[in-house]
């Protein structure tokens, strides 16, 4: 049965997995590395990398960090999936974390826009809210 297309299908947390695990590993296991001159390698799933920041590569030769970046390849004729690296991104340690740990943040306007949308849902499902507007709070 395929469930992929219905309410609440369970999927990955990549923000999660990149703010909660890989962040603080690469600050303090990627740091010991670091800090001795040694080069770290990550290896990572083709989606969870594809939702970091874009990553300013640079040569092997320059780089501190090697990601490598696998998926899963379906062989139809066995009817399995094979486990295959994608790519290898080549980074300094520094500039990919600050990379992965700075949050680009929006327009203050547009996170008022979508509360303040939710809050008319909520209107309009009948749960009268302590405040109309969100602009009258702020």
């Amino acid at each position: 049965m395929d469930w992929s297309g219905q309410e609440k299908y369970p999927r990955s947390d990549y923000l999660s997995s990149s703010r909660k695990r890989l962040a603080p590993q690469l600050l303090f296991k990627g740091g010991i590395l670091h800090a001795w001159n040694k080069k770290t390698a990550v290896a990572l799933d083709k989606g969870f990398f594809e939702t970091l920041p874009k990553l300013h590569e640079v040569a092997p030769s320059e780089a501190e960090v090697a990601w490598l970046v696998y998926d899963l390849a379906l062989d139809k004729i066995n009817n399995k999936y094979n486990l295959f690296r994608h790519k290898t991104v080549y980074t300094k340690f520094t500039e990919s974390l600050r990379q992965i740990t700075t949050s680009k943040p929006g327009k203050v306007e547009d996170f008022v826009g979508q509360l303040q949308e939710k809050l008319n849902q909520k209107l309009d499902d009948g749960v009268p809210p302590n405040n109309v507007t969100l602009d009258e709070i702020l």
